[in-house]
């Protein structure tokens, strides 16, 4: 490491050069790579070596597990679609088959997101002269995980531009944005190219296979409307994760070992992963006491465990960013999320997936939760005062 740390100083551009980008390149990598070296001059601060790039790191980190899941099962559902099934000895081969598979198809999407997104960091670093900011290191993963795998690459390019300048650029960069990035994202195609964000097709890469006949590749929510709940794919086969969906959505078993890391790592909030699945839970059972629609008869525990429902409550609606800063404010949150999810699903057979929906709600309202939390605990703390 200090031979590389060496030849880093070497090449280091002047940060009042002739070249602002190159500096801004050098500075994102230089600090990727390391601890920055930078001291405070005045106040007092606590200094260790934990800084937001590392932070971003940790996330991207626990997000691998649903990517590698993510890859497989869209070789997986691939070939399933067009009726090559593994037996005996195949079984191995065809395991590397499908990883392969899905990684020519997903690896672009991932590529296409973090060049367009850092590419548009690096030239606002350039033009208002600041350090490149960590923030897109982890929406640039969210952003092909919460896709369809099917999405063109181009309208992820677009989408990914919109989102950074739009949806977080404007507001002040990393850390002033109002909503969650990746998300702005997703809305953005969902709204502008819902053709490609919804219906059965969009969810499995066919290649240059025809799918056989009898299978729909819908995802579980979509079935439900043409088949009913007993359509629906069972608890463990939900959990697991081997059905149609966005690209790092459908294993809650991958997206639990990524929270495992977050909540060990003390970066992700418990308290908004637990009070968002509270919410979402009392609600389902709500719905299933007096519901007579499909997604009313959706048993609750089942309505966490389906959609982007687990992903939402681990990975998006726990961004520090546009998530409540107290601690009441989250559990408030995280209800609220929760609740507007399921009611969302169950009260709009046409928009079935209402996580993306119910976080942005919960970004807009959250500064309102965490000011109604403060005000409550000033006018508490004023009643103890004893007046003359």
């Amino acid at each position: 490491m200090k031979a590389l740390d060496n030849f880093m100083q070497k090449i280091k551009p002047k940060a009042d050069g002739k070249f602002p980008l190159a500096h801004a390149v050098w500075d994102g990598m230089y600090t990727f790579l390391f601890v920055p070296g930078h001291t405070n001059h005045n106040g007092v601060h606590i200094r260790d070596g934990i800084d937001l790039k590392r932070t971003m790191s940790m996330v991207v980190m626990a997000l691998i597990p649903s990517l590698l899941f993510g890859i497989y099962n869209v070789g997986h559902q691939h070939f399933l679609a067009i009726g090559e099934v593994a037996l005996g000895d195949n079984v191995c081969s065809m395991f590397w088959d499908k990883f392969i598979y899905g990684a020519i198809q997903v690896l672009p999407i991932v590529i296409v997101s973090y060049a367009v997104g850092l590419g548009i960091e690096f030239v606002f670093a350039a033009i208002n002269r600041h350090p490149i900011q960590e923030g897109f290191l982890v929406s640039g993963m969210l952003i092909p995980l919460i896709m369809p795998v099917d999405v063109p690459l181009w309208m992820v390019a677009v989408a990914t531009a919109f989102a950074v300048v739009i949806g977080k650029e404007v507001f002040g960069g990393t850390g002033m944005n109002v909503v969650n990035v990746a998300l702005v994202a997703r809305a953005f195609l969902f709204f502008a190219y819902p053709t490609k964000m919804s219906g059965d097709q969009v969810w499995i890469s066919l290649g240059d296979g025809k799918a056989v006949d009898g299978f729909s590749g819908a995802t579980p929510l979509g079935n439900a409307v043409e088949g009913g709940v007993n359509a629906i794919p069972s608890i463990m086969d939900s959990i697991i994760g081997f059905i149609p969906g966005s690209i790092g959505e459908t294993s809650v078993i991958a997206i639990g070992l990524g929270a495992l890391i977050l909540i060990v790592t003390g970066i992700g909030s418990l308290r908004i992963m637990l009070s968002m699945c509270v919410g979402g839970f009392l609600t389902g059972l709500m719905f299933n006491s007096f519901g007579t629609s499909v997604y009313s008869q959706v048993p609750a525990l089942h309505h966490l465990l389906l959609g982007g429902f687990a992903f939402g409550a681990v990975f998006m609606a726990t961004d520090p960013v546009t998530a409540s800063q107290t601690n009441t404010g989250k559990i408030i949150y995280g209800l609220f999320i929760g609740m507007m999810a399921i009611l969302i699903r169950v009260a709009n057979p046409a928009y079935p997936e209402g996580v993306m929906l119910a976080i942005l709600l919960g970004n807009v309202f959250a500064p309102l939760i965490d000011n109604m939390v403060v005000s409550a605990n000033i006018k508490k703390r004023l009643k103890r005062v004893k007046t003359a």
